[in-house]
Order: structure tokens, then C-alpha cells, then sequence
């Protein structure tokens, strides 16, 4: 192995602007305070699907001119949700074209009678092309489904003695080779075998296509007036913390800003005025990951003033935005956070679930991190799109590690490399890094799913997004997971950190877990050889329905999984002493595929149920990921705590 250079990828550096400059628009988290109100509207909406051959009757109706019950019959649909389970109609579940939306929201009065507030509609996750009015008026259009997008309503809402408004949200789930991800639409035209017209949505991922509005709908208001966006990046001098910030405005262009730090305990500890500054913070509390430090996911509070004389008189904002002060770094063999070494132990994930699809669900939540503390883990890649604001959100408070990929999984066709998918991908990341910039916990972004990385255009393509990306936030690696041979992969080189998905003894040399070492030996050692950059086991697993027990193991056992788990462990122990730096299961729980000979009730790779239950191989890694956080004689009280099966909730 060669020779470590100290800092061959560092984020580690003074005022980095890039991230701010580079975008347009700030997409601050919607929260309450002095200065803002916040009205949510989550509950039943008034649902639609618009089952007519061409999909465009709702269009040509203009159903989004009057309530959407005066134009046909409506179904009430829970939002947050997606809409393919929460009924009984076949038809409904497999549904591919628009679907429309509705809802009633009653309004504060000083809303709509105080022409100094701001009021913003803001729709969390539409999947996957959404279309949206106000009162019959067109407001916003969003491609793309998991990333947030709003529409300034004031003009709407104060036109008159409104006290309520109207909103119609109409939602297409059509992948085509341009969107992210991919898809196409194959026509049956054999009218022996199926009927005239027919067609379905086929896909190159492997995980049900729910649609719908997943996340919540907010009205939230600002003054006119108004903090637009923030950009903090952090740094460290020997013990002092540096949090460089940097403020956006809009509405005037003569603002007074302060700027205040305030620790844990609400004590402050630093303050600054103006748009942009550097405040230093001694003997600062770092935000460590969790079981890596005694008090990890330490927290600061940002706190910004905002006053404005405008021609309607003075006015104020005021944001709070939560800090981490830390520092990645990436070396030729290690990933380094706060300057010591980090290793990935964790999983992937699914937002997936019964009934729910991808809706966001605050129960469900809770319960993943509660599985995600008592395995031990420190991290998990959110397979393979955005997850909620909240869940990162969490991750900052308890100290998750997180690799942040969009929605770039099943880019297999050539026409999905073309200038068109491009430049949307361009723009989701861009969307994606407004939205997560901030957070402590994201340590990476991931731009990409095994795409087809052998293929021609490939190369200037990923080299293009990898490129975009850094230049979009300075301050952290970038990488996407690739399961291409190491020689023909054309977007490596371009990368901070490999990271490989594979599964031997599983998709092929199925059963034989004997050349399961060899295997994962060469590739860890091919693709170092090649790059000289540090290696993540971004997937690996096994198919495992719960109940099933077989000795010797077979394939879909208990027995099985454990057993491919342990085969693995045993080179991912010899490697990681020297480049492998993170292992990361696929997957945390069984989640749901398109139907196939292959998937019985979807993936069950999972080492929970989709029921949240553990299969045997969770135990394994269990004892696995609290032995390999003893190691790092970080936080062993809560280490031995753990492994003697109490909680660390009680300490």
C-alpha cells in the first residue's frame, strides 16, 4: 500500500462561498418563530386519478377551476401518503398517468389582511411531475419527487375578503429516460393479447414506484421583508470552532443583520453583524458522530436578526438554524471526521412501508432510529433518493452519518446519458444541496446508483455531475456507488471515495458461499490498485424470508443470510486495517419491488421485516457493529451499556 498523503481531499479551509454562489434561491426549513407562522395541512384531501384513456381529461376539463368533487366522484386520500395502498382498487395501486389533489385551507385573517406578510405554499415531496394552483390559478411546477419546491401565494390570498383558499395539486408518476430515476413506457400493441392502448411503466430499479404526496403540504409566512436563505460551513483551529456563514436577503437591499451563536445550554458564545462573517467559538464543542465521542451530535443554535426600513415602515425577521461544528476530510485510505479516522457501520434504507408507501410517518421514524442506535449503527446511504427534511433533521440530533444520494438509480439506457438528463440532473442537485447544505450529518454527497459507468457517454456525463456538485459545496467528498468492474468504469476517477455494491454468492455462483472471500478480496483489491482512494461495501446481502430455516444453509434461509454476513465480515476485517473504510448492509428492511417471478412480496433483503421485526442476521450485525464501535474506544460507557442490553435513552 502506498504511502498516506495528509490530506489528498480535504474540506478543511477558511470561507467557502461556492456553495451560496452557485445557487439560486434560498429553501430554508419552514419553522415557527417570532417573525413566522406556520400552518400545516396534513389530513384527508379530496383524490382523484383521471382514468380516462388519454390522461388528459382533467386538463382538458380544467378540473382545477372549481372543486374537484363538482367535475366526478373523489376518494378521500390521506396526505402524507402514497396513494397505491391505502385502498382496494387494483387499478388504483398499479396506476400510471395524473392524479389530482385538493384541499380547503382556512386562513388567519391577518394573512389575508396584512399586506407586510408573506405567505408561501410549500409541498415537501410530490411524485414525480407536479402541477399546482391556488384558487384556480396556476402557481408552481416541479419536476422530480422527493426534493421540496414553494410558490409565493400572497397576491393570491389577499386579493379580497378571502378567508380560505383552494389548493389543487395534480401529480404525474411517468418515468421517462430523461427524469431521475429513469423509466420508459412500453405500448402493447397486440390486440390478441392486450387490449387497445394498453401499456405499463417499465423501470431499472428495484423498488416500487409509489406516487402521491409523500410529504407535508405547508402554508408558512415571512415577512415581505425576509432571511432568505443561510449558508454555514464549519471549521476548526487547535480547539477553537470556526462557523462561517453567509446571509441572503430579499425584499430590500437596506438591511441591518446579527448574528448570534448560542450553545446547548442557550448561553451565547459568539456574534457577528452583516451578511457574511466567520465566528469563532473556543473551546468548542464539535459534533461527533454517534458512538464515536462521550456527548456526540453536539448542537448550536445560529440565530439570525434581520431589520428593514422599508416605505411601509421598519420591519424584522428572525431565523434560528441549527449548527454542527465538524470537518470531514478524505485521505488515499481513510475518511476522517474531526481530523480521526471514521468507519461506516450502518445499513441502507428504504422510505417504505405498509399501507403508507413513502409517506412520511413521525412513528415510524422514531422506531427506524431506535433499530438504527440499538444495532449500532453510525450511518446509512439513503438509498436512492432524498429522504425527509426531518429524518435529516434527526440525524443531526443523534448523530447518524449520512451519505446523501439522489434520485440517480437505474441510469442504464444510453438516452438517459444525453444533454436533456443532464441538465436535470444538474438541477436536482442543485435542489438537493440548497436543501441539505447545512447539515452536520450529511458527510457526502452521492450523485448516482450503478449507472451504466462502462458505457461511452458515461464518463463526461458523471464526470460532469461529480464536477457540478463540488463546485455546488466545496466542503464535502462526492462519490456514487458503482458495480461496474473497476477497469471499465469511467466515472471512478472522478470520485473522493469508491463506493462498491456487490453480491457474491447471491446473483450469481448462487449458493456457493465458499468463493465468497476470494471474490470480495479481489474486487477490494482491484479497485484500490487502480485509484488509490478509500473503498466503502456500499450494498452486500442476501434474500431472507423471515421463518425460513435451512441446515446446511440454503439460499432465502436465516442460515443463509447470516452466513454470506459472516463471509464478508471476514475480509471486510482484513481490509478495513487498511483502505476499506464502511460496510453498509442492504438492507435495513424488506421493502416493496414491482411484481415479479423473482420478488416474493417485494425485496427481502432486509435484516428487519417491513414490519420492523429482526430476522437473525440482525443480531449478527448487532454484535458486530458494537464490537467494532468498542474498538474505537470512543464511547465505551455506552458501549458497555448497550451490549448488556439496556438503553441508552436511560443514562
Amino acid at each position: 500500500m502506498g504511502a498516506r498523503r495528509a490530506g489528498a481531499w480535504t474540506a478543511l479551509g477558511p470561507l467557502l462561498w461556492g456553495c451560496a454562489l452557485a445557487l439560486r434561491g434560498g429553501m430554508l426549513y419552514p419553522r415557527e418563530g417570532p417573525s413566522r407562522e406556520r400552518k400545516d395541512l396534513d389530513g384527508l384531501w379530496s383524490f382523484r386519478a383521471d382514468l380516462s384513456d388519454s390522461r388528459r381529461l382533467g386538463f382538458e376539463q380544467q378540473w382545477y377551476r372549481r372543486p374537484l368533487r363538482e367535475s366526478g366522484p373523489t376518494l378521500d386520500m390521506p396526505v402524507p401518503s402514497s396513494f397505491n395502498d391505502v385502498g382496494q382498487d387494483a387499478q388504483l395501486r398499479n396506476f400510471v398517468g395524473w392524479v389530482w389533489y385538493e384541499r380547503e385551507a382556512v386562513l388567519p385573517q391577518r394573512w389575508t389582511q396584512d399586506l407586510g406578510t408573506r405567505v408561501v405554499l410549500r409541498i415537501g415531496s410530490a411524485h414525480y411531475y407536479a402541477i399546482v394552483w391556488v384558487n384556480g390559478v396556476h402557481v408552481a411546477e416541479h419536476e422530480g419527487g422527493h426534493l421540496p419546491f414553494e410558490a409565493d401565494i400572497s397576491k393570491l390570498v389577499q386579493s379580497g375578503p378571502l378567508s380560505s383558499c383552494r389548493i389543487t395539486v395534480a401529480i404525474n408518476n411517468t418515468l421517462t429516460p430523461h427524469t431521475l430515476p429513469p423509466g420508459t413506457i412500453l405500448y402493447k400493441t397486440d390486440t390478441s393479447k392486450y387490449p387497445k392502448g394498453y401499456f405499463v411503466q417499465d423501470i431499472n430499479f428495484d423498488f416500487f414506484n409509489y406516487a402521491g404526496l409523500h410529504r407535508s403540504v405547508i402554508l408558512y409566512t415571512t415577512p415581505t421583508t425576509y432571511i432568505d436563505d443561510i449558508t454555514v460551513t464549519t471549521g476548526v483551529d487547535q480547539d477553537t470552532g470556526l462557523v462561517n456563514y453567509q446571509i441572503l436577503t430579499q425584499g430590500s437591499e437596506h438591511v441591518r443583520l446579527e448574528v448570534r451563536l448560542l450553545d446547548a445550554e442557550g448561553r451565547e458564545v459568539a456574534r457577528g453583524t452583516g451578511g457574511q462573517g466567520q465566528l469563532q467559538v473556543p473551546a468548542a464543542h464539535l459534533w461527533w458522530p454517534y458512538l464515536m465521542h462521550e456527548h456526540p451530535a453536539y448542537l448550536y443554535s445560529l440565530e439570525v436578526s434581520m431589520t428593514a426600513q422599508t416605505d411601509a415602515g421598519p420591519v424584522s425577521d428572525f431565523y434560528a438554524l441549527p449548527v454542527g461544528i465538524r470537518t470531514v476530510a478524505v485521505t488515499e485510505s481513510q475518511f476522517l471526521i474531526n481530523g480521526k479516522p471514521f468507519y461506516f457501520h450502518g445499513v441502507n434504507k428504504h422510505e417504505d412501508a405498509d399501507v403508507r408507501g413513502k409517506g412520511f410517518d413521525w412513528p415510524l421514524l422514531v422506531k427506524d432510529f431506535n433499530l438504527l442506535r440499538w444495532l449500532g449503527a453510525n450511518a446509512f446511504r439513503t438509498s436512492h433518493y432524498p429522504y425527509a427534511e426531518e429524518v435529516m433533521q434527526l440525524c443531526d440530533r443523534q448523530g447518524i452519518v449520512v451519505i446523501d444520494e439522489c434520485p440517480g438509480v437505474g441510469i442504464v439506457l444510453p438516452q438517459s446519458f444525453g444533454n436533456a438528463s443532464l441538465q436535470h440532473h444538474l438541477r436536482v442537485m442543485e435542489e438537493l444541496v440548497r436543501r441539505d447544505k447545512n447539515h452536520p450529518a450529511v458527510v457526502m454527497w452521492s450523485v448516482a446508483n450503478e449507472p451504466s459507468s462502462f458505457l461511452k457517454p458515461a464518463g463526461y456525463y458523471l464526470k460532469t455531475v461529480i464536477a457540478h456538485t463540488k463546485a455546488l459545496d466545496p466542503t464535502r467528498p462526492v462519490t456514487y456507488v458503482t458495480n461496474s468492474n473497476y477497469a471499465a468504469d469511467l466515472g471512478a476517477p472522478y470520485v473522493d471515495v469508491i463506493c462498491v455494491n456487490s453480491y457474491y454468492s447471491w446473483y450469481h455462483d448462487y449458493g456457493h458461499l465458499e468463493v465468497v472471500q476470494l471474490q470480495l478480496r479481489t474486487q477490494f483489491e482491484s479497485w484500490y490498485r487502480t485509484y488509490q482512494k478509500p473503498i466503502i461495501q456500499s450494498e452486500y446481502g442476501a434474500e431472507t424470508i423471515a421463518g425460513f430455516h435451512e441446515d446446511p444453509p440454503l439460499m432465502f434461509s436465516e442460515e443463509y443470510q447470516k452466513s454470506l454476513l459472516e463471509q464478508y465480515h471476514l475480509v471486510l476485517d482484513q481490509k478495513r486495517k487498511e483502505y476499506v473504510v464502511g460496510e453498509l448492509i442492504w438492507n435495513f428492511a424488506d421493502f416493496m419491488t414491482n411484481q415479479s417471478p423473482q420478488r416474493a412480496l417485494g425485496n427481502k433483503k432486509g435484516i428487519f421485516t417491513r414490519q420492523r421485526q429482526p430476522k437473525s442476521a440482525a443480531f449478527l450485525l448487532r454484535d458486530r457493529y458494537w464490537k467494532l464501535a468498542n474498538e474505537t474506544r470512543y464511547h465505551r460507557s455506552v458501549v458497555k451499556s448497550q451490549c448488556l442490553g439496556n438503553s441508552p435513552f436511560t443514562q
